[in-house]
């Protein structure tokens, strides 16, 4: 088992740089970049289907949680767009992916304000990076619109997936392990 378990980690870690959403460009404008541009980075792909699973353990606080993640997101974003630099972005990102796959792992439960704040401070993360490549102002709107479409539809697949998951014995433990592994590499990445 462990074998394979390190295949799959030096597989990621060979196309660890394109793991990365984060282009610094400020070129994206628009409803349909934002919607897409989540969806285009493994480490946003991943945390945002982290939130999902865990979301899936947390009875209740689905909905919320999501919520939570997107209004700091959209906070973070602002601070990002706005040129406001947050310290250690990439390994906040990093980060985000690890804990959300041990926690899917180890099917952790938290009471609803320890898991939002958990929800929340990982999500300043990833607004503020994405912000960051968007020039604030009128099309920041617009973009953030997008944005927050995107990755509330990754949650939602993260969720669908978690749900799924609970019915096949081990099988979220094995996705919980798939994401703590791609957060490994981009702990590694990101040092």
């Amino acid at each position: 088992m462990f074998g394979h378990k390190m295949v799959f980690v030096v597989a990621l870690s060979l196309f660890s740089g394109a793991c990365l959403a984060h282009t610094g460009s400020h070129s994206l404008e628009g409803f349909g970049a934002g919607l897409t541009h989540p969806w285009l980075g493994a480490d946003h792909v991943c945390a945002m289907l982290g939130v999902g699973l865990w979301s899936a353990l947390l009875p209740g606080s689905n909905w919320r949680l999501s919520t939570v993640f997107l209004a700091s997101m959209l906070l973070g974003a602002g601070l990002g767009a706005e040129g406001f630099a947050l310290p250690g972005i990439e390994t906040g990102i990093a980060l985000s992916v690890l804990v959300l796959g041990l926690l899917v792992v180890a099917k952790t439960r938290f009471a609803f304000p320890v898991a939002a704040f958990m929800a929340g401070f990982f999500a300043l993360f990833h607004g503020a990076a994405h912000g960051a490549e968007v020039a604030s102002g009128q099309g920041f709107a617009v973009y953030a619109l997008g944005f927050l479409a995107g990755t509330g539809l990754l949650q939602l697949a993260g969720l669908w997936m978690g749900r799924l998951a609970m019915r096949v014995p081990g099988c979220l433990r094995v996705l919980g392990g798939l994401l703590t592994s791609l957060g490994i590499v981009l702990m590694l990445q990101s040092a």
